[in-house]
């Protein structure tokens, strides 16, 4: 039994963030991570041509700025090396290989209780914790529709998070199915590579430049989101037309209300949209069913497939190992309480990195996290 002031859940951005604000004030933690290295996601889980879709003055973790001669949009390799350094910087050691298997709190010793497996030993650890803070991400695990037919499809059937380039599909017929930032970079991705790439767009996006996006956040600081917004969706319709007839439709909230609301992020183009307007890149509606390699569509519309992409986002695996945290927590492993009030819930139990938000939301999360501790801290020692 290990006893410590916080234990952390999983060594993201969000994990590596709330680590360093603790070191600051010197409050001791353990960090636990049920892989074997710091952010999984972005080593292991993400495509070739990722950069991050902010502008890097709003993608800092907390006391730690990018290199001076790093560009505007930080690419996959530079972000992974971005946070190698922090580790080293704050002299963060997770515990990797450590699966969370269960964290109850204890009423009587006022305490949270956590059991996880040493998956590198093979044995079972235990901890007792003052405070827990759950860092384990929204993209615990992969989200896959269930598709009449789908089991029997012949071709290939993977997640995003398995894609890593169009290179393998040059010539094929492939089927990119979510239209999110993912989605529409893989579709233009593939259609690049020489791929014959469907998208199947279901819901109303935002498509937006990344320039118009840093403006509108920018801009959120000093303005009313309203009009922001009407700034956005016009300079967007100048830039991009209108796009319906090429079957995307705009949401009726303005694009940064729609994030601030519900977290959903607008679309930042890669030129996806270009292919689509020319007709290499095929949008394609909701799918009905799957007959062998054939995809037919709610319009009627059969098309055969050599694969699919599910580019269809992820699930919070945080309930299965997290007891009595229905105080911040909801059913689907997501905070209870509307931003900005949804990092904290009741006996000392914390999220980072769950609203939505990125990597600034992240580092918001974890500066107010430290703080509170450190008030609980010296409350209960004056």
């Amino acid at each position: 039994m290990e006893s410590v002031t916080v234990l952390i859940v999983g060594v993201g951005p969000a994990g590596l963030a709330t680590a360093a604000c603790l070191s600051q004030f010197s409050i001791p933690y353990i960090i636990v991570e049920r892989e074997s290295c710091s952010a999984s996601l972005w080593r292991n889980r993400s495509y070739d041509r990722l950069k991050l879709h902010l502008a890097k003055e709003f993608c800092e973790l907390p006391h730690m700025s990018y290199p001076v001669d790093a560009p505007t949009y930080i690419p996959k390799t530079l972000f992974v090396k971005y946070l190698d350094d922090y580790v080293e910087r704050f002299n963060i050691q997770p515990k990797y290989l450590t699966s969370v298997e269960s964290s109850t709190y204890d009423n009587d010793e006022k305490c949270w209780s956590i059991v996880a497996n040493d998956m590198s030993k093979c044995t079972t650890v235990k901890f007792t914790a003052k405070f827990l803070v759950v860092a384990s991400g929204e993209n615990s695990a992969e989200n896959i529709p269930m598709f009449i037919g789908l089991e029997n499809f012949p071709g290939d059937v993977i997640h995003s998070s398995s894609y890593k380039s169009g290179n393998k599909y040059s010539g094929k017929n492939v089927l990119v199915v979510g239209s999110g930032n993912s989605g529409m970079e893989i579709a233009y991705d593939l259609a690049t590579h020489g791929a014959n790439t469907s998208i199947v767009i279901r819901s109303p996006i935002h498509v937006m430049t990344k320039e118009l996006i840093r403006l509108g956040m920018s801009l959120a600081h000093r303005l009313p989101l309203n009009l922001v917004d009407n700034l956005l969706v016009m300079s967007a319709n100048l830039i991009f037309g209108d796009l319906s007839r090429h079957g995307i439709t705009r949401p009726k909230m303005g694009p940064m209300t729609l994030k601030s609301e519900t977290g959903r992020s607008a679309v930042i183009d890669v030129g996806t949209v270009g292919l689509i307007k020319k007709g290499i890149i095929k949008v394609q509606g909701s799918i009905n069913e799957i007959r062998g390699n054939t995809v037919e569509f709610q319009c009627s519309k059969k098309i055969s497939f050599d694969a699919i992409v599910f580019a269809t986002g992820y699930k919070s695996t945080t309930n299965v190992w997290l007891k009595n945290g229905e105080s911040i927590l909801n059913g689907n492993g997501l905070p209870i309480q509307k931003y900005p009030n949804h990092w904290k819930g009741e006996n000392g139990i914390y999220c980072a990195g769950l609203a939505r938000r990125g990597l600034a939301g992240i580092a918001t999360d974890a500066k107010n996290i430290a703080n509170d501790i450190k008030s609980v801290i010296n409350s209960m020692s004056s």
